[in-house]
């Protein structure tokens, strides 16, 4: 049994960070991976984007960061706002810089000799230089806690550190919505802690993608379940994953003995 969809928590009168309007999608060999979603990510808002492999969550977010999709070349239809921007042809290099993706493996994202240098690589490119580049690369780099790594190489790091790194080099773009993939995989638990306590400081709004349903309900007071390209449950995480029906539906599992209801807002237990 699906949840009642939500349009999330409404703002100062502010546009949605996102909307996604009857959004479709289908490769070139004809199989559709979207039908028609519809989806609105309120600003400041923290969403899950949850289901089972398949699903098309991938697909989803990178239509939303203009890498998918019609306007980028590929085949699909329906709109996709960003703070009130649609991502047309004309649009499309600044829905990039709103919409700031951090992969699955943050060795995709960290190329450059030291992590001052890979911080810094989009703003240079966008043509920010001197004081007000270095400011805002130290910046980025203060709200993910890896200010003091500035000048070592990135490969020098371990897995945790590189994920907050490329976590800062999207920040480092100023982006109104922050998209996360998979941000616990490979994670020690003491890394996905202090990433958690990341995302609770950003004022951004946050998108996560994640199979993994305890950190969906620490990081994000609502979730979206996703499956056969379309949203079947939109609503409180809590809820969503206290609903056992759903998740089994949708091939989504909790850990053995997790209980949601008996979990603080930072997925401890309660006390």
């Amino acid at each position: 049994m699906s949840a009642a969809p939500s349009s999330g928590t409404p703002s100062s009168g502010a546009p949605p960070s996102l909307q996604v309007r009857r959004l479709a999608f289908a490769h070139p060999d004809g199989r559709q991976v979207l039908f028609g979603v519809d989806l609105v990510v309120e600003r400041g808002e923290r969403v899950a984007v949850l289901g089972p492999n398949g699903a098309g969550k991938t697909t989803l977010v990178l239509h939303l960061a203009g890498v998918l999709g019609a306007v980028a070349g590929g085949t699909g239809s329906g709109e996709v706002v960003v703070g009130g921007l649609p991502l047309t042809r004309a649009s499309l290099a600044e829905v990039r810089r709103r919409v700031g993706l951090v992969f699955q493996d943050p060795d995709d994202q960290l190329f450059m000799p030291t992590v001052r240098d890979d911080v810094a690589f989009g703003p240079r490119n966008a043509g920010l230089r001197g004081e007000e580049l270095e400011r805002r690369v130290g910046r980025a780099l203060e709200q993910v806690g890896m200010a003091d790594a500035a000048d070592r190489p990135p490969h020098h790091l371990s897995f945790g550190q590189r994920r907050r790194v490329a976590v800062a080099t999207v920040l480092a773009m100023r982006p109104e919505v922050l998209v996360l993939d998979e941000p616990t995989s490979n994670l020690d638990p003491a890394s996905r802690r202090e990433l958690a306590e990341v995302l609770e400081r950003l004022d951004v709004t946050v998108v996560v993608v994640t199979h993994d349903l305890p950190y969906a309900l620490q990081t994000c007071p609502r979730s979206v379940v996703l499956d056969g390209g379309r949203i079947v449950a939109d609503g409180p995480t809590r809820r969503l994953l206290a609903d056992a029906e759903l998740l089994a539906a949708h091939r989504l599992e909790l850990p053995f003995g997790f209980d949601p209801a008996s979990r603080t807002a930072d997925g401890s237990g309660a006390r």
